[in-house]
This record gives structure tokens, C-alpha cells and sequence, in this order.
């Protein structure tokens, strides 16, 4: 485990890029206004990473809420992803020119392909998927990206990937929490240097009605979410807590004064099933 002091401690990427361990999310965060004030207040709060999406609708409200905070562009990690309807050569390029232009930016730090095998490619998605990653590492080289990765994708995903890729993915985003460590997954993404991301790091909210977790967080007199993202950084995980309440993205952000034990780790490890599983890619309706 790296030793981890503050928000803003990083870890570096396989082509160098550093990324701070801790990234605010924006899934399920209303567009406009409330993604702009919630981003807004995550960056006073200490983040300067933030994490959003094509899909989720809300890129100009990221970006506005990086321009109300007053920091420089370069003080702020950003990623944003590419949405299952534009996988191929083209149209991902055409994609982040998109992004780019709703976040009002020229350039994200990272960008991923957000899921690897999207219904409308399901018998195509290998070679799609190849295609898909050459636009990719185009979009690296160019600089509109400092680093390219994907989200959701399986090794066999990975496999196929590295078939015809110059480059390999530089982080994998994943459903990832004590309810569903993907241990293959996870296993995978370390042989291969790639950071293992941690979304839905709160398991979608159903974490905190698990009882375990709640009788450590009273012994460390710590919330659960404090709890479950430290869990997620003493496994070397980075994730991605989402809020829009102003004392929630604070709190979330208090990690660094303490350290759970290995036993309590071993204890949170072993609590899987109990705030759902991930999502099959190869199933998925979308």
C-alpha cells in the first residue's frame, strides 16, 4: 500500500501521468446547475480529480463547475468516456471533439471506453473494439488525452484489446467495493500495470445498511463511506465517491487520519453479495 497522506497524493500511470488517488464522481449527478455546484464544491473541498461521462449527461455543468472554482485547467484531473453508440474509428474521434467541446476544455487527462461490448456491436465488438482503440491512441498522441483507458471490461475484453493495441489500456474502471471486488479482474489489471478505478465505491448507496460495516464505523468513529473508501485505498484501488451534498463530498475527503487493520480489511473483504454485483458486459441491454 502506498503511503497516503492527503487527497491530493498520486498514483502514476503506466506512461508517467499522475492521478490523484481519490476521484469525485459525477454518475447520476443532474446536468446544468447542480453537476456545476457539486463539482464546484468538491474542488473547494480539496479534489482535484474529477470524473464524469458522455452518458451521464452533465459535461458542460463539470466543466462550468471547474471554471467557477478558479483553479488553473492543469490543477484538475479530469476524465470523461466514450458512449457505447460511437465505438469505431470514426465516430470516436468525432466523440472527443464532443466532450471536449461540452466540457470547454482541449484536452481531458484521461479517457475510456466506457463499456466494452454495447448492444449494437454485440457481434462485431472484437473488431470494433480494435478500431475503437486506434482512435484512442490517435486521440493520445494528438494531446487531447494525457492517458487512455477503458471501463467495465473483463479480461477477455483485455485480451482481445491487446491482440491489435500499440498501447495498453492505462487504467480499467470497474464496479469495485467490498459487496464485489472482482478478484480476476483486479488480479488482471495489476499484471498489466493497469489502475484498477473503483466506481459506485459506496456500492450505490446499499453499503451503508450492512451491518458489519456499521459496527466498524462506530468503533472508528468514522461514517461507513469513510470506512469503505479507506477499505478501497489500502487495497490500492482509486475511487470515485459521488455527492451533491456539500458535507458529504467533505467528509468523504477525511481518509487520511487513520488506517483500518488487517483484520478489519479481512472483515469487509468477505461482505460480497450484500450492495449488489457488477453489471455482465456482455449482457448488458445498453
Amino acid at each position: 500500500m502506498a503511503h497516503l497522506t492527503k487527497l491530493t497524493d498520486t498514483y502514476t500511470l503506466a506512461n508517467g501521468v499522475k492521478i490523484p488517488i481519490v476521484g469525485f464522481g459525477t454518475w447520476q449527478t443532474p446536468a446544468d446547475t447542480v453537476a456545476q455546484q457539486s463539482v464546484a464544491a468538491a474542488l473547494k473541498a480539496g479534489y482535484r480529480h474529477i470524473d464524469t461521462a458522455a452518458a451521464y449527461g452533465n459535461e458542460e455543468g463539470v466543466g462550468a463547475g471547474i471554471r467557477q472554482s478558479g483553479l488553473q485547467r492543469s490543477e484538475v484531473f479530469l476524465t470523461t468516456k466514450l458512449w457505447n453508440g460511437d465505438h469505431g474509428y470514426n465516430a470516436t474521434k468525432q466523440a472527443i471533439d464532443a466532450s471536449l467541446t461540452r466540457l470547454g476544455t482541449d484536452y481531458v487527462d484521461l479517457y475510456l471506453i466506457h463499456w466494452p461490448n454495447p448492444i449494437k456491436f454485440r457481434d462485431t465488438w472484437q473488431d470494433t473494439n480494435a478500431e475503437t482503440w486506434r482512435a484512442m491512441e490517435e486521440i493520445l498522441q494528438a494531446g487531447k488525452a494525457r492517458a487512455i483507458g477503458v471501463s467495465n471490461f473483463r479480461p477477455h475484453h483485455l485480451d482481445e484489446l491487446a491482440k491489435t493495441a500499440n498501447i495498453t489500456p492505462m487504467v480499467n474502471q470497474i464496479f469495485l467495493n467490498p459487496s464485489d471486488l472482482q478478484p480476476e479482474v483486479v488480479a488482471y489489471n495489476q499484471a498489466h500495470n493497469i489502475l484498477s478505478e473503483a466506481y459506485s465505491p459506496l456500492g450505490t448507496g446499499k453499503i451503508f445498511e450492512v451491518g458489519e460495516l456499521k459496527k466498524i464505523a462506530a468503533r472508528y468513529h468514522k461514517s461507513v463511506a469513510q470506512i469503505v473508501l479507506r477499505w478501497s485505498l489500502q487495497h490500492d484501488f482509486l475511487p470515485l465517491p459521488k455527492s451533491v451534498h456539500e458535507q458529504r463530498i467533505q467528509e468523504n475527503a477525511q481518509l487520511f487520519d487513520f488506517e483500518l487493520s488487517h483484520h478489519d480489511m479481512e472483515v469487509i473483504d468477505a461482505l460480497h453479495g450484500t450492495a449488489g454485483l457488477a453489471t455482465d458486459p456482455d449482457t448488458a441491454t445498453f
